[in-house]
């Protein structure tokens, strides 16, 4: 009986050890990139044949309270607010070089060329030269279907600069005819903004200017891969907060038990799959323990409010693992809810100190440069020292230089004349 009973134990041993070598893999691995990471144990297992939630629509699979909550226009829109498939900028671009702004083969090899030689920000740096000599044609004709890229989206993209990709944002823009030929000056001589102030419609001018991208591929600097979120959270009709996983995306593994041979090779592969089944609800489990957390936590934040500091360490403690395993967990993980897609480590401290979290300084840089005095801006030491007496931290100057950098907020002798500007 004692041995029977030691049989057990190391059995039940040896399946917990192979659930934990599948768990951890797939737990780190974004939900968009599970398939492949469970292609070799898949493809290493004749028992075992795997269906993909990504094939099916995934709009369907959005609880309503979220689309109904998103902070945008159209249901398209809505739906691409969750960003379920960001697309690349070249992708973008590669639909648009046809007719009717590129009818010609030459045209056409114009566009991609420009197109090829974009530069990180979105600026056209290519050896137009080069490009006219081997296509013999003249630099004028080059640049005449370049300019076309004014009607290309997004606004700005193909411009030589900052000044022509606001120009190409400018005839795009919706703006009185007296205000757009003032705008029009204020941008090419951006450096002396303050000696048009006094001119009629300014204030117009500089409002349209101030909506404009910098850079123009601002949009698409971030990772452009597919974004599932792994949990949706959400106030349900009784106006209670829920918690959901994204079931419906997470790959079904369908086992064939009854394979047809009997065989102590195929019984192990059976054993094997149901451990990889194990380690997906296991995936599930500790998410959805994860996203109970964050919502405990960060109540307020899904209500309208901040982001609270969290630290990892909390996080640990509460699952008996360690920082650095909760880390790789919420690494590459997204949550949905009606203010948009939120990648889980943003809900977390990160890099400053275990009390507080960028977010939460970001958030209350914010808010002091919009109280500031206008007459005698907060400089960024002023910022550094009112954000170490409110969270208690030691920060260096360029942090928060590169904070309000981040946020596309203007140096103190910048807003300054902004303000003056009435900016």
């Amino acid at each position: 009986m004692g041995a029977l009973r030691q049989t057990q134990g190391v059995e039940t041993k040896h399946k917990l050890s192979n659930t934990l070598r599948n768990w951890l893999p797939i737990l780190h691995s974004s939900l968009s990139d599970l398939p492949e990471v469970m292609a070799p144990f898949v493809e290493a297992n004749p028992v075992v044949e795997i269906k993909n939630g990504y094939e099916e629509d995934f709009e369907k699979k959005i609880p309503k309270k979220i689309i109904s909550g998103a902070v945008s226009n159209s249901r398209t829109e809505q739906i691409e607010a969750l960003t379920i498939q960001s697309r690349s900028l070249f992708e973008v671009l590669d639909e648009q070089l046809g007719a009717p702004l590129f009818p010609t083969p030459i045209s056409q090899e114009i566009a991609e060329f420009v197109v090829q030689n974009l530069d990180e920000n979105g600026y056209y740096e290519g050896k137009t030269q080069e490009f006219c000599q081997k296509h013999a044609i003249d630099e004028d004709a080059f640049e005449k279907v370049r300019l076309r890229f004014a009607f290309i989206e997004p606004v700005g993209i193909g411009a030589k600069n900052l000044a022509e990709s606001f120009l190409f944002q400018l005839d795009n823009a919706e703006i009185s005819n007296e205000a757009y030929s003032l705008a029009a000056t204020i941008i090419q001589n951006m450096q002396d903004i303050h000696s048009f102030a006094k001119e009629p419609h300014f204030t117009e001018a500089m409002k349209v200017i101030s909506s404009f991208k910098n850079p123009p591929n601002i949009e698409y600097q971030e990772d452009s891969a597919q974004v599932v979120p792994d949990l949706m959270i959400y106030f349900n009709d009784d106006n209670e907060i829920e918690v959901k996983l994204n079931d419906a995306y997470y790959p079904t593994i369908n086992i064939d038990t009854s394979y047809g041979v009997e065989h102590d090779f195929v019984k192990e592969k059976i054993k094997e799959a149901k451990s990889l089944v194990d380690a997906l609800d296991m995936r599930r489990a500790t998410l959805y323990k994860v996203g109970l957390m964050i919502v405990e936590y960060q109540y307020e934040f899904f209500t309208g409010g901040r982001i609270m500091p969290l630290t990892l360490k909390t996080l640990a403690d509460e699952f008996g693992h360690n920082p650095s395993t909760i880390s790789r967990a919420i690494a590459n993980k997204y949550i949905a809810c009606d203010r948009g897609v939120l990648a889980m480590k943003e809900f977390f401290t990160t890099a400053i100190d275990e009390d507080v979290s960028n977010a939460a300084i970001k958030e209350y840089l914010v808010s002091l440069v919009k109280e500031e005095n206008r007459v005698k801006p907060l400089s960024d030491m002023k910022l550094l020292e009112k954000i170490e007496e409110k969270f208690k931290v030691k920060m260096v100057r360029r942090t928060i230089a590169k904070y309000r950098k981040q946020l596309n907020i203007a140096g103190s002798s910048e807003r300054k004349k902004l303000y003056q500007l009435g900016g």
